[in-house]
């Protein structure tokens, strides 16, 4: 996210690492939080994506008319959704991540990271698209400014699925098995903070980890 300038802000910033994943709708839910804590804390907090697969190779996909989802999204997701101020639907497929996660890296290298962040999770709660779908992820990618043709190679070659597993790595290594997950750090003291929680957890978790970090210094 694009921090604003801050006049107060502290020499070492709040890192936030997110692992996520584009086909979670909690995740999607946590945006509008990160997006307000980046507004408000402008260049005091840096947020970075990471990559998280709820559904690997080989694990099966869900089932995209299952009761299940049905009665989650019913009970769970649109409330929040509508508190969040997101407008979202029950996508009508459930596809594997793993490439929209690999598109995401190469946004990363172009500065876009971000933007391709949001474009993605729009197409699919929003749009209903196949973000499993090459074609899918080059339309998405080019409505951020990515090159198509480099992104198209990229996708072919596995280009970028390394670092989407040292993500998923990471994350098993910290022990995160759920997303999404930050990691709310300063210095070497360093918070996780589980599930789409809401502004006041997460602030409550930044200011603890600055007070930690001043007090290291």
């Amino acid at each position: 996210m694009t921090p604003k300038e801050s006049a107060h802000a502290p020499r070492h910033p709040v890192h936030i690492l997110v692992w996520s994943d584009y086909v979670c709708p909690f995740c999607y839910l946590e945006r509008p939080v990160l997006e307000r804590v980046q507004g408000e804390l402008g260049d005091s907090v840096v947020i970075d994506w990471r990559a998280f697969e709820l559904r690997p190779e080989p694990e099966p996909t869900l089932d995209p008319n299952a009761e299940y989802l049905h009665r989650v999204w019913n009970q769970s997701v649109y409330p929040m959704a509508q508190d969040r101020g997101l407008a979202m639907k029950l996508p009508p497929v459930q596809p594997r991540s793993r490439k929209a996660h690999e598109a995401a890296e190469f946004a990363r290298e172009s500065g876009k990271l971000d933007a391709m962040n949001l474009a993605l999770f729009k197409a699919f709660f929003q749009d209903g698209r196949d973000l499993a779908d090459t074609g899918v992820l080059l339309e998405v990618g080019q409505s951020v400014g990515l090159d198509p043709e480099g992104l198209s190679r990229a996708l072919a070659s596995g280009r970028f699925a390394q670092r989407v597993l040292e993500d998923e790595k990471m994350a098993r290594e910290i022990g995160i098995s759920g997303v999404p997950a930050l990691i709310i750090a300063a210095g070497e003291q360093a918070y996780l903070v589980s599930g789409a929680q809401p502004y006041e957890t997460v602030i409550g978790a930044i200011t603890r980890a600055q007070q930690e970090g001043k007090a290291q210094s």
